[in-house]
Order: structure tokens, then sequence, then C-alpha cells
């Protein structure tokens, strides 16, 4: 793997895992505050590693693997968490249930068209849906331990709503673009014959 600076910035939001998961272990104030200053930097990388890679032509094979599943494992890991240790509402649990699945499915359905060598761009509304989606997860990480008065945890579980609707949107919008192709055969590279052989 190209060790650059993108993909090193992609590899830091893997070794931030484990970090934010020991917030998760920390009293109040200072765990909740902390976890969400750690993901709140995460999410930042994620956007960052992307801008630097296109500006400085750094884009490589290895992070277009690496950068979802950095992002997929910070994500279902903290909403595991928060899900496990009671710090969102039983009805908050079905919009993070639909994000992650549909987070399996477009993973699952990349694959499939990487071997036809079909691209599958983000969308616009896929963006949206992505930093509404960080936002509302840094927001429930604080959740109790946020301003008195503000209901910060009844704002993150909002937005994980909002971000849930989206993710059913551009989930459907990438299902619909991928299953024209759903029934092609991979794409088979052949390899040159060495000089001189039939």
């Amino acid at each position: 793997m190209p060790m650059n600076l993108p993909n090193l910035l992609t590899l830091s939001r893997i070794v931030a895992i484990p970090l934010v998961i020991l917030t998760f272990f920390i009293d109040p104030p200072y765990g909740p505050w902390a976890g969400c200053v750690l993901f709140a930097l995460a999410g930042f990388t994620d956007w960052l590693d992307g801008q630097l890679a296109r500006r400085w032509h750094q884009q490589s094979a290895w992070g277009r693997v690496l950068d979802p599943i950095a992002d997929k494992l910070l994500v279902a890991t903290v909403l595991f968490m928060l899900v496990a240790l009671n710090r969102m509402s039983a009805a908050a649990i079905f919009p993070a249930l639909v994000i992650l699945a549909r987070e399996i499915l477009v993973s699952g359905l990349r694959e499939h068209l990487a071997t036809l060598s079909v691209p599958l761009p983000v969308s616009r509304l896929a963006k949206w849906k992505t930093a509404i989606q960080m936002i509302a997860i840094g927001v429930l990480l604080v959740g109790d331990s946020g301003p008195s008065g503000l209901h910060v945890r009844m704002i993150g579980e909002l937005l994980l709503w909002i971000a849930a609707g989206l993710t059913l949107v551009t989930g459907y919008d990438y299902l619909r673009a991928g299953m024209t192709h759903i029934g092609d055969e991979p794409v088979v590279v052949k390899e040159p014959k060495p000089h001189g052989v039939p």
C-alpha cells in the first residue's frame, strides 16, 4: 500500500476506533465529549484524505478500497456501542439498523460492479446523507453530557432519523443503477502472452 498522506489519514480512522470505544468507559462529561471530539476528527480526515488525494494526484486502488472500509467500521462500531450502552432510545435503533443495512447493500453492490468495471460514483445526496449521519453520531456521543435544556440526545436521534431517510433514498438510487448490471458477467482481463508464444 502506498504510504502517502491520504492513505495514512484513512488508516488513522481505523486506529481511532479503539480510542473512541475507550471513551465509552470514561465517566461523563469527559468521556462523552472526548468521544465526540475523536469522532469529529476522524470524520474530518474522511473529507481531508479525499481532497488531498485528488489535489496531489495520489489516488490509488488501496485508497479506494480502504476508505469506505474505514468509514463503515467507524460508523458501525460507534452505533453498536451507543445501542449496547443505552446511549440512545429503543426507537433510534431502527434508523441505526437502516443505515447499517444500506452500507452492507451498497458495499456488496460496489464489489460486484467492480468485477464488471462499472463505477458507482457517490451522489451529491449521498454526501449530504453522510454529513448528517456523522453529525448525528457526534451529537449522540455527547448525549446527556451536553448543555442542559438543549435535549442533545433528542437532537441527535432526530438527525439520525433524517440520515436514515436519506439512506433509503440513496440506497434505492444505487440499487436501481446497479440492477441493470446484476446479470452481467465479470470482465476477464487476459494477460498478454510472452513474446514468441503462439
